[in-house]
């Protein structure tokens, strides 16, 4: 199961008419390198969970054969369900074997073969896929003692020193006894739900440490920083989508730009991210921002609690990077 549904408000106005998942990375959906990456190791039966803009979700998979997948859709109506949720309402396609979870979010080439080999080793009931938070970025803490997961803290500490803690990567495997604990039509995450009554029970939730590579996009910022990393740190570089009209004297370093831009005579763009249908018009200058074109701000209510706030300039509406 791949999970899709969340609503992306950190990678807001990325995020305004797709959902996280289905913004685009190296002309590719992110969701599409997680199935195509799932299908290598043989997961070729896929359910995916969808409730913010959920047509992003199915343009970009489709049927799941150009992923080497075989694709059913779960919808999540009219609430998200989180989680537990999520694998309430598409229990009828998973209750039956051994299965995988993942988030939709992420580009990895950790060797879920070497996981499935520590589960069933184990006779774990799941087992969570961790790694080393050497930089103590802010994911949750997970604590792990002889090889089990043995509870969660809060959020990794940057300023700490000693023992490098834990974080999960967002690859979980389960035996369909998780739905003994998964009561029918709940609206949770999964480890209240499920993790820390298991754990309680004394079940084997195992830790499967792994030093594969692994990046998340759950912030622009790492979006940003994780595509010009994949150009392997060449400054002069940037990652250009389809259908672009860009003036020969335009200069633009270290950014990404999606579908559909026109970008007029003497702009200079660096770190930064232009969103489809984008016009930008001669002379301008953009350095770490997000830009995306004003019209899209239609679509949308209310900017969420947590995005960060832009301005109009023009037919544009633009997101500054650095305060």
């Amino acid at each position: 199961m791949i999970l899709a549904a969340g609503f992306g408000t950190r990678l807001f106005p990325l995020t305004i008419d797709r959902t996280k998942p289905a913004i685009p990375f190296f002309g590719k959906p992110l969701v599409g390198y997680v199935a195509e990456y799932i299908s290598k190791f043989g997961f070729d039966d896929v359910v995916v969970n969808l409730h913010h803009q959920p047509e992003s979700v199915k343009a970009a998979l489709g049927d799941g054969s150009q992923f080497g997948t075989r694709i059913h859709y779960s919808y999540e109506e009219p609430k998200i369900l989180g989680t537990a949720g999520a694998l309430d309402n598409a229990r009828e396609h998973l209750e039956s074997d051994t299965f995988l979870v993942i988030n939709g979010k992420i580009v990895t080439d950790i060797d879920i073969n070497a996981a499935l080999e520590t589960h069933r080793r184990t006779g774990a009931i799941a087992t969570m896929v961790l790694k080393e938070n050497t930089e103590r970025e802010h994911f949750t803490d997970v604590y792990v003692r002889e090889g089990r997961v043995t509870g969660f803290g809060d959020f990794a500490d940057p300023d700490s020193i000693g023992e490098i803690p834990y974080m999960f990567t967002g690859i979980h495997i389960f035996e369909p006894r998780v739905f003994d604990y998964i009561p029918r039509g709940v609206y949770s995450d999964i480890v209240p739900t499920f993790y820390n009554p298991a754990i309680k029970q004394g079940e084997v939730i195992a830790a499967h440490i792994t030093e594969g590579r692994w990046y998340e996009m759950s912030t622009i910022q790492r979006y940003l920083d994780i595509s010009l990393e994949m150009l392997n740190g060449n400054p002069g570089r940037f990652i250009l989508g389809k259908n672009n009209q860009i003036d020969s004297s335009a200069v633009i370093s270290e950014s990404v730009i999606w579908d559909d831009v026109t970008i007029g005579a003497n702009v200079h763009i660096s770190r930064s991210v232009i969103g489809d249908g984008v016009n930008i018009e001669e002379g301008k200058t953009y350095e770490d921002v997000v830009v995306v074109t004003g019209e899209m701000l239609s679509h949308c209510n209310e900017i969420p609690a947590k995005a960060r706030k832009g301005e109009f300039e023009g037919d544009n509406y633009v997101v500054r990077l650095t305060n």
